[in-house]
C-alpha cells in the first residue's frame, strides 16, 4: 500500500473545524459586545496586549489561527474541485502552501510581541 500524506492534513482540517465550530461562536458574540460598548477588560489594548505578550497567550493564538488556517486551506481545495477546477495536485500545493506560509508568519508575528 502506498503511503499517503491525507492524515495529515485531514487532522488539521478536523482540528481547525472543531476549534471553529467552538470559537465562531464566542468570538462574535465578544465582537458584539465590543461593537455596543459593552466589552470586557480582555479585549481593551493592554488586557489583549497582555494575553498575547504571555507565552500562553501566544501559544494559544498560534494554535488557533493555524488551525483556522489549514482548516480553510482543505475546505478551499475541496471547494474548488466541487466547482470543477480539476487540477488538484495544482490547487493543494497553492492552498497548503498559503496555509503554511500563514503559520509562519503567524509564529513570527506573535515571537515580536
Amino acid at each position: 500500500m502506498a503511503k499517503s500524506n491525507k492524515p495529515i492534513f485531514w487532522s488539521l482540517f478536523a482540528a481547525g473545524g472543531t476549534l471553529a465550530a467552538f470559537l465562531a461562536p464566542v468570538l462574535a458574540l465578544l465582537f458584539l459586545m465590543l461593537s455596543l460598548g459593552h466589552a470586557p477588560a480582555l479585549l481593551s489594548y493592554d488586557g489583549f496586549h497582555a494575553f498575547a505578550a504571555h507565552w500562553f497567550g501566544k501559544l494559544f493564538l498560534l494554535g488557533v489561527i493555524t488551525l483556522f488556517l489549514w482548516h480553510a486551506a482543505h475546505r478551499l481545495r475541496v471547494t474548488f474541485f466541487d466547482f470543477g477546477l480539476r487540477k488538484d495536485s495544482l490547487v493543494a500545493i497553492v492552498v497548503y502552501m498559503v496555509a503554511g506560509i500563514g503559520t509562519i508568519v503567524t509564529a513570527a508575528s506573535l515571537l515580536r510581541i
